[in-house]
């Protein structure tokens, strides 16, 4: 059997969890820069807050119904995260960490372990711990565990959290109720072109053919339909290194001149090669990317990418600096106000297997230096060892005019009591 942990209301609740006396009170939190609404409570969702909505547009909604607004605490979500899986990692051995507040867990010889009784007992441990509340639902495969979960969310008074479909008669059932649109995995062009066929429901999905299915959805949703069956073709993910790994943002001002832009982009590049070392890879692919401001209709328009091959696998932030300016130089025009810039590095490699060629190598140099310079940021502050093209007086500071402390990684920001 396999379980799915969701944190309800993540963002929501980890705000609640300092502050009480937010329980019941509708709260969004914002995207970077303060820009759009990325996640709500259940009473901000009952107020008509859409997700994704631009938070000046809905500023007058805010005030007229007292919602809390927060600006995306990363370090906060972060770390609350990290109690949250750690916990559940002493309930099974097998635990993939989905996303920030997601996780599956395997039940492989538990047959004579009450399952309800166990979901409960995680369920009121993770609150306990961390004060954040789950929900959690059980099934024989990883995708109707997804929907076990989602009765579980959906219907909290009936289900007390935990849902358990451990029969076809519940599997049917909850097949029948979600529409195919809720299914894990199915798209939003997928579930149009299927309600074209008059395939609502979980249930007409199943009852299509494999071939139509693989046809249409190719074998991903052939995957998936054998899932919803009851049969398991998705196993745990263990390990998962990104595949990919981009660092892009908005500027606080347009810029123009290519001075300013080679620095953004440079530090850009900075922040991926040091989540490339802290994952032990290498990158042999980059993509730069530069577009000027799109909601100033009286200004000219551009945007461009460039794509850079390196010539050995590297994670040297020296190396990944010199391609990402050597893209920008490609790619940068003048006479245009720039707003938003990203590196992106792909083509990503095991550090420990990276194969070199035969008249180009990495300095070795860089080795010794990466780790001497990780060291210090890590010890006496991030961002203090900086590169020749960056600004040394610049940090990098986002609009967050509603930030809440970071009680839990900041020494100077946790709540004192008098």
């Amino acid at each position: 059997m396999y379980a799915l942990i969701d944190c309800n209301n993540f963002h929501a609740s980890c705000e609640r969890v300092f502050r009480p006396n937010l329980r019941n009170v509708p709260i969004v939190v914002l995207s970077n820069n303060d820009g759009c609404v990325i996640a709500r409570s259940n009473e901000a969702k009952t107020l008509g807050v859409p997700m994704g909505a631009p938070a000046f547009k809905f500023k007058e909604l805010f005030e007229k119904n007292n919602i809390q607004v927060f600006s995306s605490n990363y370090a906060l979500y972060g770390d609350m995260s990290h109690r949250v899986m750690s916990l559940l990692t002493t309930y099974s051995p097998e635990i993939e960490i989905y996303s920030i507040d997601e996780a599956f867990l395997q039940f492989k010889g538990f047959e004579l372990i009450d399952l309800q009784t166990y979901a409960e007992t995680i369920k009121k441990a993770v609150d306990k711990g961390t004060g954040i509340p789950i929900s959690i639902g059980i099934a024989p495969t990883k995708a109707l565990s997804k929907v076990a979960n989602r009765i579980a969310k959906k219907f909290p008074k009936q289900t007390g959290g935990v849902y358990i479909m451990d029969t076809d008669e519940k599997r049917m059932k909850a097949l029948n109720w979600l529409a195919v649109e809720d299914i894990w995995g199915i798209g939003r062009k997928h579930s149009q072109r299927l309600n074209a066929y008059n395939i609502n429901t979980a249930y007409d999905f199943i009852n299509l053919h494999d071939d139509w299915v693989r046809k249409q959805l190719s074998v991903v949703g052939l995957r998936l339909k054998h899932e919803l069956e009851g049969k398991p073709t998705l196993s745990l993910e263990i390990v998962k290194n990104k595949k990919a790994i981009a660092t892009t943002r908005t500027f606080e001002g347009m810029l123009t001149d290519f001075e300013s832009i080679k620095e953004r982009v440079s530090t850009f590049a900075v922040s991926c090669s040091e989540k490339l070392r802290k994952q032990q890879s290498c990158c042999n692919v980059l993509m730069v990317f530069l577009h000027s401001n799109w909601h100033r209709k009286d200004l000219p328009q551009y945007s461009k990418n460039i794509v850079v091959k390196t010539l050995y696998p590297t994670n040297s932030s020296i190396d990944i600096i010199k391609y990402a300016v050597q893209g920008l130089e490609h790619i940068y025009k003048k006479g245009y106000h720039y707003k938003k810039a990203g590196v992106l590095v792909m083509g990503i490699t095991p550090e420990a297997t990276k194969q070199f060629t035969l008249f180009s190598s990495e300095n070795p140099k860089h080795i010794p230096l990466m780790k001497t310079i990780d060291r210090l940021n890590t010890s006496i502050g991030q961002h203090k060892v900086k590169f020749g093209s960056q600004d040394i007086g610049r940090t990098w500071k986002m609009k967050q005019e509603k930030l809440s402390p970071r009680y839990t990684t900041k020494l100077d920001e946790v709540i004192a009591i008098y």
